[in-house]
């Protein structure tokens, strides 16, 4: 509660409801969508090129560390201007729906490794894989946000510029832990880079973003 305390003084009083509906609407979809795929036909988009891609069980600290970053730029981006806050919630909102819809109508899994050894990083995988089902795999929200966290701070000057390709750096290496992690497949990773950006210039070039103004009083 003290970590949310002091996350809500530092976010500006126009980005505290919008982000509050993001973050609800991805819990919503994320585990919404479920309550459809009781007898759905699952797809499975693994390639061989996914095959070829090796368990490397030390890159789920990265993957867990992923929801570090996103509240970091989230809150980051939300502070530039209110605009800006605006146009990522918009992005981040359409985003979500657009995998929630894909996950009810093209539901998709994948064949996870069997792990038979032991070790912190490896335990930590295992873990990874009791609380999370191999589904809502495509595209990876997982990358989504990753990228959106990246477009946020990419084209303003007044973010430092290693900061932004550090950014960069980031959302490529989430990406890349999906896959050694074997939470995804490289399409899942394509989709979730695309429907990112897709969704961050509609925000803006439609001014998308405008509707989220009556979110709040104050609009």
């Amino acid at each position: 509660m003290r970590i949310m305390n002091k996350l809500f003084k530092i976010l500006p009083k126009y980005a505290t409801k919008p982000l509050t509906l993001s973050v609800i609407l991805n819990f919503t979809v994320y585990s919404g969508v479920r309550l459809f795929y009781k007898d759905g036909a699952f797809h499975n988009l693994t390639s061989n090129f996914d095959n070829m891609i090796p368990l490397v069980p030390v890159f789920v600290l990265i993957y867990f560390g992923s929801y570090l970053f996103w509240i970091v730029n989230y809150v980051l981006i939300s502070r530039i201007h209110k605009d800006h806050c605006y146009r990522l919630v918009m992005a981040d909102l359409l985003g979500k729906l657009v995998c929630g819809i894909i996950y009810i109508t093209f539901p998709t899994t994948n064949i996870r490794p069997d792990i038979t050894t032991s070790g912190i990083f490896v335990d930590m995988l295992k873990f990874l894989y009791s609380i999370d089902a191999a589904n809502n795999l495509f595209p990876s929200i997982h990358v989504l946000v990753s990228w959106y966290c990246f477009a946020g701070v990419r084209g303003c000057k007044t973010v430092p510029a290693w900061y932004r390709y550090f950014s960069l750096f980031m959302a490529i290496m989430i990406s890349i832990s999906t896959l050694t992690t074997k939470q995804h497949v490289i399409i899942d990773v394509f989709g979730g880079v695309i429907l990112a950006e897709l969704t961050w210039q509609l925000s803006l070039r439609l001014r998308l973003y405008k509707t989220i103004k009556f979110i709040n009083q104050e609009a």
